[in-house]
């Protein structure tokens, strides 16, 4: 007889835990201005979870109903052996219990790790790119090839991989290219989302600075493309237009012009194994310590539903705030 199905994660509000979001590392090859300060601390290796700890809460989640998996950093593909976590997790694909298996990255090792992403399950990929002008990427990066990214998206749709585009907007930095790069991505088969700049973490420039209101950039679409609201709905913050006269999909991910929380199905677990219900709030679950108090997976389980019992209805982004929303860096919760 076969064991009793494990309980589903269900919220305070009636919203069933679906997708974990799974930061492996808070270290990354570039330095993005809204996301990273210039000279970051990062944490001492001997505080991240290991590759079999990893492994061993993600399917802690799988068997309580997480349906997706998506890996994120940082900078994911810096973490040695980051492809032993994928390979392992990919037997939840091959059994059933996970639907999809992907991860965000900027690009920069994806004309290394491409081809072995697919091998291990991966079926699509985003890729985090805001310009394509690289002197720009250099700028926004602070230290980024641009020529580097572009052959990594090559390898990742020849290796078979849909790759979608997520590009933060700037103002006054890349709101010029955000037609062009439209244009560009539907015209590769590649789906883009746009997503306003986040108040997280201290970095030098001004948030309030950088904040440009996606309803801003949808007016300056709609006077030049016809755009058609999709339905579709996966939980996610991003709402959806397909754009008539590329035929590709646009997102947009809005959380201070329009919170996105009333569907929210998801969590994100950082590198030493704090588990964030909310983005945009400082609540978190300390996973680590249990799953190191024993080798079963009791106690483990048990932190993991009272951390959802928790999941608050959702967070209170201001851009104006002089202080960010929360401290912490986007880089370190995974985004």
């Amino acid at each position: 007889m076969s064991p009793p199905a494990a309980p589903i994660l269900m919220d305070p509000f009636g919203r069933h835990v679906t997708y974990l979001r799974v930061s492996v590392t808070d270290r990354c090859d570039l330095r993005c201005v809204y996301c990273m300060s210039e000279t970051m601390q990062f944490l001492p290796k001997r505080e991240l979870l290991t590759l079999e700890e990893l492994d061993r809460v993600c399917s802690a989640f799988v068997r309580h109903g997480v349906r997706k998996l998506r890996i994120t950093g940082g900078e994911p593909l810096v973490r040695r052996d980051l492809m032993e976590l994928f390979r392992s997790l990919s037997r939840h694909l091959e059994a059933g219990s996970l639907d999809e298996l992907t991860l965000t990255t900027n690009g920069t090792l994806l004309d290394r790790f491409a081809a072995d992403l697919a091998a291990r399950g991966v079926r699509r990929i985003n890729v985090s790119l805001d310009t394509l002008d690289p002197g720009r990427f250099r700028e926004v990066t602070r230290r980024g090839d641009l020529a580097q990214v572009l052959r990594g998206i090559d390898a990742a749709q020849r290796a078979g991989l849909r790759v979608k585009i997520n590009a933060v907007a700037l103002k006054g930095v890349n709101e010029d290219e955000i037609v062009p790069m439209i244009e560009w991505a539907h015209g590769r088969s590649m789906d883009m989302t746009l997503i306003e700049v986040m108040p997280l973490g201290d970095i030098e420039p001004g948030r309030v600075d950088q904040f440009l209101p996606l309803s801003v950039v949808r007016e300056r679409l709609a006077s030049r493309f016809t755009l058609t609201d999709l339905p579709e709905r996966s939980g996610g913050p991003a709402r959806y237009v397909r754009i008539e006269e590329t035929g590709g999909k646009l997102g947009f991910i809005t959380p201070l012009t329009h919170n996105f929380c009333e569907g929210c199905n998801r969590v994100r677990l950082t590198c030493t194994g704090q588990l964030f219900m909310c983005l945009g709030q400082e609540d978190a679950a300390d996973l680590r310590a249990p799953m190191r108090m024993s080798e079963g997976d009791e106690k483990l389980e048990a932190a993991i539903a009272d951390a959802i019992s928790r999941k608050p209805r959702g967070h209170d982004f201001v851009i104006e705030r002089a202080a960010p929303a929360v401290a912490r860096h986007m880089s370190v919760t995974g985004g």
